[in-house]
């Protein structure tokens, strides 16, 4: 494999589990958890829409994201300002953009993200790819619930989404 058709990555501890940072092309493709409820997925898909293998490794691009995340964890940071790669369809590529865009203490059910997007009746397929995101914490997943509230499936866990949400009451963009 030549360099341009790697992702390296590094691992992350957050204070709600391990993480694996991933950059592709100077841009971050992967801050995902180490254990997702489903895995290999999202590996195999980056793989394949990025034609490339991933490594282990370190990137400037890396430590910065690593730095935003460890000023996010310690209430210092909102928002990231890293360049990011989306690796899916138009559709996922729409619904991960709105994601962006929920501010940070604010959540909006799957409903409300699909109509976001032009598209209300595509509830389920908001619904699959927000589950699709691969960019967790920095594209803010963790920021949608169902529409009675309550929260829902999260690749990091329950746990990890209640902390993520109990954190941000507090910290505004």
């Amino acid at each position: 494999m030549t360099p341009e058709n790697l992702i390296l990555v590094r691992p992350y501890r957050s204070p709600c589990g391990e993480m694996t940072l991933g950059a592709f092309g100077g841009k971050l493709c992967l801050c995902d958890w180490a254990r997702p409820k489903h895995p290999g997925r999202t590996a195999a898909r980056l793989r394949r829409l990025l034609r490339a293998d991933f490594k282990e490794g370190d990137a400037e691009l890396l430590r910065i994201a690593a730095a935003q995340l460890d000023a996010y964890f310690r209430r210092e940071r909102a928002a990231f300002s890293i360049p990011l790669l989306f690796a899916g369809t138009d559709f996922q590529k729409k619904i991960w953009t709105a994601l962006r865009e929920i501010p940070c203490g604010e959540t909006v059910s799957y409903g409300e993200l699909a109509r976001r997007v032009g598209m209300p009746a595509a509830v389920r397929a908001a619904a699959n790819a927000v589950g699709a995101n691969a960019l967790a914490v920095v594209v803010p997943c963790h920021r949608v619930v169902g529409s009675d509230r309550s929260l829902t499936g999260y690749a990091g866990g329950l746990d990890a989404k209640k902390f993520l949400l109990d954190s941000e009451k507090n910290l505004r963009a």
